[in-house]
């Protein structure tokens, strides 16, 4: 029986296979044709993943991308359905080998009943033998490459493409955790505003990610610079501007701010022991926005609690799925079948 961990985010979805690490890495993304036939509206899908999000801003008219996780909710179960089927052929798991493959879900912290049900019939539709789940903040710590104390509490704070999870946690469960609607992708949509207001230039969202992570840093002295391409706000014409650090590091930091004060409630609402350990242990970051230079030492500084980063903070949550399905101890503990 072959078993695989499953992180479909927003933004991008990760699998992990134990023995092989990380085989796949793509936009949680599908490109789909409408048109009629018969008097009746049809789709077809056009192009997958990394492929799909390529089109974004350049489709023609009837050609829409649709994200079917949304802030980490499945939002069109039809189509994610089908972009999951692809990836897992991409992987060499087609229907009739997924009968063999047992999966892990990872699910945002406080997940329903309904959302699991909505991954069940995912599941299903793409034949996969059996399904767990179990949510980012156990799978993130365990993707620091650490264990889960049964005694002492460990805190989470994982930020990705447009949820942020917040937990304290030991093995016996999440002792305090929430879910904010919040994350990678706000930056996005506020530098596109930034450079529209303040630069005249109209950038699409994928120049904006790439600007995020190519110029943006919280180092105070970091000047990275890039040039970006977009066209005019009042004439519509092409243009370009240099855009450096400093002038998109408030964007980044509005929004940062902002987490960190969720952060700060959750702090305040653990038991005295619990955060007295945190302030031992410190805080355990993982998440796509983590890779920001700067971001970790900011957090540290601004919460004035020690922080630990794993190499590849963007596929800590993936990785820690795939630990606990290799371990029938931590699968009975910390997974779920629903």
């Amino acid at each position: 029986m072959k078993r695989i961990s499953i992180d479909m985010g927003s933004g991008v979805t990760k699998i992990y296979m134990p023995g092989c690490g990380v085989v796949l890495m793509e936009a949680t993304c599908i490109a789909v044709e409408e048109y009629e036939e018969g008097g009746e509206k049809v789709l077809s899908v056009k192009a997958y993943g990394d492929k799909a999000r390529a089109l974004s801003g350049r489709s023609a008219v009837n050609t829409h991308i649709v994200n079917p996780v949304f802030e980490g909710d499945i939002v069109n179960e039809k189509l994610a359905s089908l972009l999951l089927e692809y990836y897992l052929e991409k992987i060499e798991i087609t229907r009739k080998k997924a009968k063999r493959v047992e999966a892990v879900f990872i699910l945002p912290c406080g997940a329903n009943s309904e959302l699991k049900q909505k991954y069940m019939r995912i599941a299903e539709e793409c034949g996969l033998a059996s399904v767990y789940f179990t949510v980012t903040p156990f799978a993130a710590i365990l993707g620091h490459n650490v264990s889960i104390s049964e005694s002492t509490p460990m805190f989470v704070l994982d930020i990705g493409h447009s949820i942020t999870n917040i937990a304290a946690l030991s093995q016996d469960g999440i002792i305090y955790g929430l879910t904010v609607n919040l994350g990678g992708s706000n930056i996005d949509v506020h530098i596109i505003d930034e450079l529209a207001e303040n630069n005249n230039l109209k950038i699409g969202a994928l120049t904006a990610e790439k600007l995020k992570n190519t110029v943006g840093s919280l180092l105070h002295d970091d000047n990275k610079m890039n040039v970006v391409e977009g066209r005019e706000v009042t004439t519509g014409t092409p243009a370009s501007i240099a855009v450096n650090s400093e002038q998109i590091y408030g964007v980044i930091t509005t929004y940062i701010d902002k987490i960190l004060e969720y952060v700060e409630l959750a702090l305040k609402k653990l038991p005295a022991e619990v955060a007295s350990g945190v302030m031992h242990g410190g805080i355990y970051l993982s998440g796509g926005l983590m890779k920001l230079d700067g971001l970790a030492e900011y957090i540290e500084e601004k919460l004035n609690i020690p922080v630990n980063l794993p190499e590849e903070p963007q596929l800590a949550s993936v990785i820690g799925g795939g630990t606990i399905l290799a371990n029938d101890y931590l699968l009975d503990r910390l997974a779920v079948v629903e």
